[in-house]
Parts: structure tokens; sequence; C-alpha cells
């Protein structure tokens, strides 16, 4: 192992500021981050371990409330920095949903599982109030609902919820 994200997790519906978090190791005990969509990023480091070859843990949370992105998915990456050439390398990344592209106000998700009968439509209705606002509910789980007119029974959605 070099370094390891597990928090947050593949796909995970976050908001501002991201929590990071793992197992790590870095040249001089430095772990460098970044997340971003392509767009715009934002980067820092955190100290792991005890030097090179150390692993340690690490926890870091990261404002991105500046940041302008463009896209609800992002890209948490971890790296090093090579002492040889000043390279990235031993990268690890992780995809998330910012929810703050998806809702308004975005603070959170409920969870609805889906009964017989559930439409996209009615769930948006019930949700926002508006039924036309499906398309957050698509977006916040694009690894359950391929094809937003067909929904299953037992499935647990991610409905984001903002101010």
């Amino acid at each position: 192992m070099t370094n390891r994200i597990d928090q947050p997790r593949k796909l995970d519906l976050v908001g501002n500021p991201i929590q990071v978090g793992g197992i790590g190791t870095g040249f001089e005990a430095t772990l460098n981050y970044r997340i971003g969509e392509g767009h715009d990023e934002v980067t820092g480091h955190v100290t792991v371990g005890g030097g090179s070859g150390e692993h340690g843990q690490f926890q870091v949370q990261v404002d991105v409330g500046h940041a302008s992105f463009k896209s609800d998915r992002l890209l948490v990456q971890v790296f090093e920095v090579s002492p040889k050439d000043g390279s990235e390398i031993n990268v690890v990344t992780m995809p998330v949903l910012y929810g703050p592209r998806i809702t308004p106000g975005y603070y959170g998700y409920r969870e609805h599982k889906v009964v017989k009968g559930d439409t996209l439509s009615a769930l948006a209705k019930t949700y926002y109030g508006d039924a036309s606002l499906y398309q957050r509910i698509v977006r916040a789980n694009p690894d359950q609902i391929t094809d937003p007119d067909k929904i299953i029974p037992g499935q647990v959605l991610r409905i984001p919820i903002g101010a």
C-alpha cells in the first residue's frame, strides 16, 4: 500500500467543506491533495507519517466554496511529489458528486427506498414541490439510475436537500 483514500468513498455525495482522509506517505512527510473537475481545482498538502516510506493516517477539511466548478462530478486526488524530478507519483483518485452543484444550498441528503408505483417526477414533487426537478435525483444517483424512466422497487435513492 502506498496511499489510500478512505473518505470520501466512490460517488459519495459531498458538500463544502470536503473531508478527505485515509492512509498515506510522502517525501518529507508531505502528501498533496487536489480536488477538481478539469475546469477549476483546489490544492494543498497535509503532513503524514514520519517521512518517506512511513505511512500514517491523514485527515483534512478542504474548503472548496470559492472554486468555480462547472460539473457536479469532482475528482479527489492524493499524491506524492517525487524528490527525483518533481513529478506526481502514487496518485490515488476518488470520483465524488458535489451536492452544491446539484441543488442550491445543499446541506445533505435523505434516503428514499423505492416502492412499486414510485416515479422520479413524483419523488421530485414530494421532496422539492416541483416534478420537473427530478434531474436532481438522477444526478445524485448515477450508479443506480441509468434510465430516468426506470427505477426499481428496493433501490435506495439519495435525495439531495438544500436551502
